[in-house]
């Protein structure tokens, strides 16, 4: 077998085998297949597709590029949650807490972003001390005594998929169905959690624009898990509109605290987390989701969820007190009275961005204070000259065009609009 042929069979719409793509993945991860090679295999998929064999073979070969984790040694049901990215996600944030004090298991590995804005990893990052780096060890025995960790990935966990990853980003070959689905669940599966929820974003802020489409990523992702015996479930949601208030990485670790403890909760953002929160409970517990639902609820009320995040961030060196926060300001106010039909999530993340709240390239450095408050939410009420946003930067000479920029992602009319569901479908 040489890569010509695979390459040539491909070209011509014929049907791949499992060893010819494991041949392929396989010396790719190797060097033994150069970029430039590589990157006309993967245009050849992304172009024409792959069947759902074969996405399940690509899938299989990029789990087997690296490490399985091996969970045996922890004493709790391991629940595991994935977002799609998102401009304001801080679901992990919320929701670990929250299923980690209703006696499950979180052993999350999360990402540092390559996008417009800051990933978990990130955000956990801009708290002063917290350790992303813990060994298997220290990893399990937190898991095991106080129920969550998160924890920077590994870079032996789907090693294909990395090369991959950034070869698809490089030649533009990012929204490809079968390229995504086995970039996502050969993460999920090699990272070793049983249950996995599934949040897609869907929306102008999100890589998934359409609905059709995330659906049928969604089932694509599902019935790969069950080939490995994996529980999924699908949460497509709303990504045309920034999640929560805060966009930034210390910006979002405060809402996460005001969140937590009750201080301010975002109506679509408690919508999302309590959803995501709820079927990690309802499949790990073997309950119903209403009952699922209810406590969830009656965790975030009684402080118990909180306690949870304290002792967690305490436990990996992390001081709340102390967050890498140092930033100025700058005021937006409303040029008219109306009702806000529209936050845009892009607009939103790409001012970020350009302050310094995401990364191009992993050398890129991050300012973990920087990023954007809004000071009004979609759907409310804003008069002229009343306070839409604030922005915290650091290094700016263009101010008038950020805040005109800011100005620019809201949308305002003078009618009330029709509220619409952050939740858009449930797949399992």
């Amino acid at each position: 077998m040489n890569f010509k042929d695979v390459l040539s069979k491909i070209v011509k719409g014929k049907k791949l085998s499992y060893h010819e793509i494991d041949y392929v993945i396989t010396n790719f991860t190797n060097d033994n297949i150069n970029e430039e090679e590589m990157s006309k295999f993967i245009m050849e998929i992304y172009k024409k597709g792959l069947t759902f064999k074969e996405t399940l073979y690509l899938t299989n070969s990029m789990i087997k590029s690296g490490e399985i984790l091996d969970f045996s040694k922890i004493n709790k049901t391991i629940v595991d949650k994935h977002s799609t990215g998102g401009v304001g996600d801080k679901i992990t944030l919320i929701v670990a807490p929250i299923v980690a004090t209703n006696g499950l298991g979180v052993a999350k590995m999360s990402g540092r972003s390559l996008g417009l804005t800051g990933g978990t990893i990130d955000k956990l990052e801009s708290i002063e001390g917290y350790n992303v780096n813990l060994d298997k060890n220290e990893f399990i025995n937190q898991v095991n005594n106080i129920g969550v960790s998160v924890i920077s990935q590994t870079d032996k966990i789907a090693v294909a998929d990395k090369k991959i990853y950034a070869l698809r980003d490089k030649i533009g070959a990012v929204d490809s169905i079968p390229l995504i689905a086995s970039s996502i669940m050969s993460k999920k599966i090699a990272s070793g959690a049983n249950i996995i929820i599934i949040d897609l974003k869907v929306g102008n802020g999100a890589f998934m624009k359409d609905i059709k489409s995330a659906k049928k990523l969604a089932r694509t992702m599902i019935k790969i898990g069950k080939k490995w015996n994996k529980k999924v479930v699908v949460i497509l949601t709303d990504m045309n509109a920034p999640l929560g208030k805060s966009v930034g990485n210390a910006l979002e670790i405060k809402e996460t605290i005001d969140f937590l403890n009750g201080t301010y909760q975002d109506k679509r953002l408690k919508t999302l987390s309590s959803t995501v929160a709820a079927y990690m409970i309802s499949k790990g517990k073997k309950i119903s989701i209403n009952k699922a639902y209810t406590l969830a609820k009656e965790t975030l009320e009684n402080g118990t969820a909180y306690n949870k995040f304290e002792k967690w961030i305490h436990c990996q060196g992390g001081n709340l007190s102390e967050l890498k926060d140092n930033a100025k300001t700058l005021e937006v106010f409303s040029d008219k009275d109306g009702y806000i039909d529209e936050i845009n999530a892009e607009k939103i993340a790409i001012i970020c961005n350009e302050l310094g709240s995401g990364r191009s390239n992993k050398r890129t450095t991050i300012d973990y204070g920087v990023g954007i408050v809004l000071n009004k939410a979609l759907y409310d009420k804003v008069k002229k000259d009343e306070l839409l946003a604030t922005i915290y930067y650091n290094e700016t000479k263009e101010k008038e065009r950020l805040v005109e920029q800011l100005k620019q992602s809201f949308k305002i009319i003078g009618i009330k609009p029709k509220e619409k569901n952050i939740i858009i479908s449930i797949i399992s």
